[in-house]
């Protein structure tokens, strides 16, 4: 082995040792975000629910580029149930979407349909109070289907493309395979598999635990 080889070797080893962070992240799977119940607004409901002129204030930044946890929250009212606190998350989006777990709908007393997000044709109807303000959802309430936000350089090295339907694994006592999970991808997503309460707690899975994609070869 030649001077060269061994000086190259040398550094590659202190790098490591210097930054353990860095190369713990680069060999783990895919970061798990566990989604509790939540809904996106339009902003027309975002006035009649808080109020002529009212736009939603930013409490906390999520991991997806520009998405955030607003201040602002709403009670949802159903045949059978209501579920106070329930967080608005932002910005505003062109329609009002609900999404809640089955557990969720079943204290509500309404039937919300496993959804891609977006689809909410003939999804479930609700109450939607604010604080000035409430609206009747004809549809709009879903459990929204797991799936895996992904950049373009994340979707080269897992070899898959926008909307493939993959399945993921998952480690620990409670481990499985999820099947038919959804890759949604764009230049400005961040690495994350999303799914609800119900799923989560099934496997107990917790935000940041990993997931893999058993049948995905990273290149």
């Amino acid at each position: 082995m030649d001077r060269t080889m061994i000086e190259q070797i040398v550094t590659q080893v202190l790098t490591v040792m210097s930054n353990p962070g860095e190369v713990g992240a680069a060999i783990k799977g895919i970061p798990v975000g566990i989604s509790n119940r939540h809904i996106h607004l339009s902003a027309d409901h975002v006035e009649i629910l808080f109020g002529r002129g009212h736009t939603l204030t930013l409490k906390k930044g999520l991991k997806q580029v520009g998405e955030f946890a607003a201040a602002e929250t709403v009670t949802l009212v159903g045949p059978k149930g209501v579920i106070q606190g329930v967080r608005v998350l932002g910005p505003a989006r062109k329609i009002t979407q609900v999404e809640i777990s089955s557990t969720d709908g079943f204290n509500l007393g309404i039937s919300p349909p496993l959804r891609d997000s977006g689809q909410i044709i003939e999804s479930a109807s609700l109450i939607v109070v604010g604080t000035s303000g409430a609206i009747t959802l004809k549809e709009g309430a879903i459990c929204a289907a797991r799936h895996i936000h992904m950049s373009n350089d994340d979707a080269q090295r897992f070899g898959v493309s926008d909307r493939d339907r993959v399945m993921a694994e998952a480690d620990g006592p409670r481990g499985c395979i999820f099947k038919n999970v959804l890759v949604r991808v764009h230049p400005s997503f961040r690495l994350e598999f999303h799914l609800d309460t119900d799923e989560a707690n099934a496997v107990g899975l917790k935000n940041g635990d990993q997931v893999w994609l058993p049948q995905c070869e990273e290149v």
